[in-house]
C-alpha cells in the first residue's frame, strides 16, 4: 500500500514517538527538517533530458516500432475490464 504524503510520518522509535505525541497534544510545532540543497548542474541536466525525452524517442523509432508499441498499449488499456 502506498504511503500517503498528506499524513505526517510518525517515528518508529518509541521515545521519538512519545515526544511527537506530546508535541501534538500540547500544540507545539515540530522542528522543520532542513531541505537538502540540489546541485544546480544536475537539475539542469534533468530538465534537459525531460524536455526532449518523448520527442527524441519518437524520432528514433521506426513507424513499425511505434505501431507495435501503440498496439501493446491499447491491448493493456482495453484488456482490463
Amino acid at each position: 500500500m502506498p504511503t500517503r504524503s498528506s499524513k505526517p510520518k510518525r517515528p518508529r522509535d518509541v521515545n521519538q514517538l512519545a515526544k511527537a505525541i506530546v508535541d501534538m497534544a500540547t500544540g507545539q510545532e515540530p522542528e522543520p527538517k532542513p531541505e537538502r540543497e540540489k546541485n544546480p548542474a544536475a537539475v539542469a541536466l534533468g530538465k534537459l533530458g525531460g524536455a526532449k525525452g518523448g520527442r527524441a524517442r519518437a524520432e528514433a523509432l521506426t513507424p513499425e516500432q511505434r505501431s507495435e508499441i501503440a498496439k501493446k498499449a491499447a491491448a493493456k488499456r482495453w484488456g482490463k475490464v
